[in-house]
């Protein structure tokens, strides 16, 4: 299983952007997966998740109304649109696939058994 994340860059206070995950080895149309980020010398936080069947999202508090999770199963790839970017969502963003499929979206990276590299976004004027 791969996991290609892309998409990151540097962008205004208020811009957007959007990430991919391309997935391969696993189907995503019947896995949760879900975004994390990191800060160097920090945790890795939860950022967004969503289920096998792509219905049901859930979104940490600080994104929460400004970012956007979803998968699009025909090229097996995850996607988060993340608008009215702040600050302090600089970070290195990384894309993750459930262990087990058929499972609702956990906020626990522990449910997620293969990640991507990660691609960073900097947010600043």
């Amino acid at each position: 299983v791969q996991l290609q994340a892309s998409g990151g860059g540097l962008v205004q206070p208020g811009g957007s952007l959007r990430l991919s995950c391309a997935a391969s080895g696993r189907t995503v149309g019947n896995y949760a997966m879900a975004w994390f980020r990191q800060v160097p010398g920090k945790q890795r936080d939860f950022v967004a998740t969503i289920n096998w069947t792509g219905r049901i999202t859930y979104y940490s508090d600080s994104v929460k109304g400004r970012f956007t999770i979803s998968k699009y199963n025909a090229n097996n790839t995850l996607f988060l649109q993340m608008d009215n970017l702040k600050p302090e969502d600089t970070a290195r963003y990384y894309c993750a696939i459930a262990e087990r499929p058929y499972e609702s979206g956990s906020p626990r990276s522990l449910e997620y058994d293969y990640w991507g590299q990660g691609t960073q976004v900097t947010v600043s004027s």
